[in-house]
């Protein structure tokens, strides 16, 4: 059987969803039917990843996007979209498969060939998915080249080639290369996750995204995470979790 996870908050497109499966391949079982990406990046952490999931990119509580930011997730995707097509195009050079909203019968069941074409080349969906990422903003142009900060009652722009790393305190504030310190205007870390260029910039933590030009080195620490230490002036050593560990080494290394 093929285990399939539905993520998609319109509950009629996810009814009509399962009906043309069921009609298509009676091998599919789908496992569950997911309508947030809270709900998706909590299902994600606490079961075994499905053999194939079918994602709409606008969901309830935000873009489908962040659950990949927040998880891991292995499995092949078929995106379920009425997105422009510039992000299409990214989906495409990826070889991950999308559908436009209506769904199509016929363009459902070449979607599932994609799938099994996939399955038969044995291919690295969690590399496609980072890559589908980086694509899908470099296609917007979505990076943000300046973030403004609060300095003695003004508003001034930092270039982001300028920026050591953002750190959530009890505000989130961006540390220069210069050691400079700033009150970052009003973004949520996740938010300043998706602006940033994620060649340049790494979500280390919970806490940190990180420069790329910033690191010096990295080391192990004693219970398997790893550290990495900025390059002068700072001093400062950033953890990155264990399950970081693999893919943060993957971005330091691209």
């Amino acid at each position: 059987m093929i285990k399939t996870l539905i993520i998609e908050d319109e509950p009629l497109v996810a009814k009509d969803l399962k009906n043309q499966l069921k009609k298509l391949n009676e091998e599919i079982e789908i496992i569950n039917t997911i309508g947030s990406t809270a709900e998706a990046i909590e299902w994600f952490q606490n079961n075994p990843q499905p053999d194939l999931i079918f994602m709409d990119i606008q969901l309830s509580d935000g873009v489908s996007f962040d659950i990949l930011k927040e998880v891991k997730v292995t499995a092949p995707i078929i995106f379920t979209t009425a997105y422009d097509q510039y992000a299409i195009q990214a989906f495409k050079h990826n070889s991950i498969d999308y559908l436009l909203k209506p769904i199509d019968a016929a363009e459902l069941q070449h979607a599932l060939d994609q799938y099994n074409i996939y399955i038969t080349e044995n291919g690295d969906f969690s590399v496609k998915i980072k890559s589908l990422l980086a694509n899908l903003n470099e296609a917007t142009g979505s990076y943000k080249e300046r973030f403004m900060v609060q300095t003695r009652n003004t508003l001034m722009p930092v270039p982001a080639g300028d920026i050591a790393y953002f750190s959530k305190e009890e505000l989130i504030y961006i540390y220069t290369k210069e050691n400079n310190r700033y009150l970052s205007e009003n973004h949520s870390m996740e938010e300043i996750e998706e602006m940033c260029d994620p060649k340049q910039f790494y979500r280390a933590n919970r806490q940190v995204i990180i420069n790329v030009d910033m690191i010096e080195r990295v080391k192990s620490s004693y219970n398997g995470k790893l550290l990495a230490v900025l390059k002068p002036p700072y001093t400062t050593e950033i953890d990155i979790s264990r399950e970081k560990a693999s893919d943060f080494k993957v971005w330091l290394d691209s």
